[in-house]
């Protein structure tokens, strides 16, 4: 699987993003969270992902453009290990909840980190159907 991040997977719908965080679970490591919800989605890929940095912690738009910018490129390297272990369509909002700007090594520890525990709920949410 080619590592990009297109325009298919960005996560663009103001209903989805409304029930996304109306309707869906969270996990958090700090200074990452992520908000997701298994619905279905216009894309063909099993994720569609959307990033935000809030505007209260960080006034300016270059400082919040940087740190999505980090963000958007280790989950497009990263995304590869959760397509594997995805059964149904998912969307996804990273949201960065700290208040100094991070490195690279840091959003990228931070993001495998929150998506291995995605990985751990859903297999825990799995589990309990069966």
């Amino acid at each position: 699987m080619k590592y990009t991040f297109g325009k298919q997977e960005k996560l663009k719908s103001r209903k989805l993003i409304g029930r996304l965080f109306e309707d869906g679970d969270s996990v958090k490591k700090f200074p990452i969270r992520l908000v997701y919800l298994q619905t279905e989605h216009t894309s063909d890929y099993p994720i569609q992902a959307g990033f935000s940095v809030p505007k209260r912690n960080f006034k300016n738009a270059v400082d919040r453009n940087r740190i999505k910018r980090l963000m958007r490129e280790t989950y497009r390297l990263t995304k590869n290990e959760v397509y594997e272990d995805l059964e149904h369509p998912f969307v996804f909002m990273f949201t960065f909840m700290g208040k100094k700007e991070p490195s690279y090594v840091e959003v990228e520890q931070k993001i495998k980190q929150v998506l291995a525990l995605f990985k751990k709920e859903i297999k825990k949410q799995s589990n309990e159907t069966v």
